[in-house]
């Protein structure tokens, strides 16, 4: 590669997109690249669930019970951006939104000790839960207006 940029940004997790897309924007000449063979670094979603066994080395692969694997998209963190937040119009601005989709989360899961456990989402739910949440953190959590 003999060709010059104005901007070499390594890796691609959530700020080196944002970076590298702002520079894009305000016309730099930016060389963009990662080393790993998906794009997200740590922030990636890894499909099928049969990649995401092989990234953590677990030989057996997944059970059949969990069904195909391609009805798996795994976050390695979880994503979620508030919906009139800086990062979002920041996302706006450098137009990465031509690559993303904003999806309302259906559900919540988390890995913890073997096991696969949902994250109430509702009070109902939450009251369900084993062990119950305590209603009056329920209601706290619920009622509090925000930052």
């Amino acid at each position: 590669m003999d060709e010059e940029y104005d901007v070499i940004v390594l890796g691609t997790g959530l700020t080196e997109c944002i970076l590298s897309g702002i520079m894009s924007v305000n016309g730099k000449k930016v060389l963009h690249m990662d080393r790993n063979p998906y794009y997200g670094g740590e922030s990636s979603s890894i499909t099928p669930l049969e990649e995401l066994y092989k990234r953590f080395q677990l030989l057996e692969g997944p059970p059949e019970s969990m069904g195909r694997g391609r009805d798996w998209n795994v976050d390695l963190i979880p994503k979620f951006l508030m919906a009139n937040g800086q990062l979002v119009k920041m996302l706006l601005y450098t137009e990465v939104t031509r690559y993303l989709d904003f999806k309302v989360v259906e559900g919540s899961f988390v890995y913890k000790g073997g096991k696969i456990y949902k994250v109430p989402s509702t009070e109902t739910e939450a009251l369900a839960s084993r062990p119950p949440l305590n209603p009056r953190d329920i209601a706290k959590c619920l009622s509090h207006p925000g930052p």
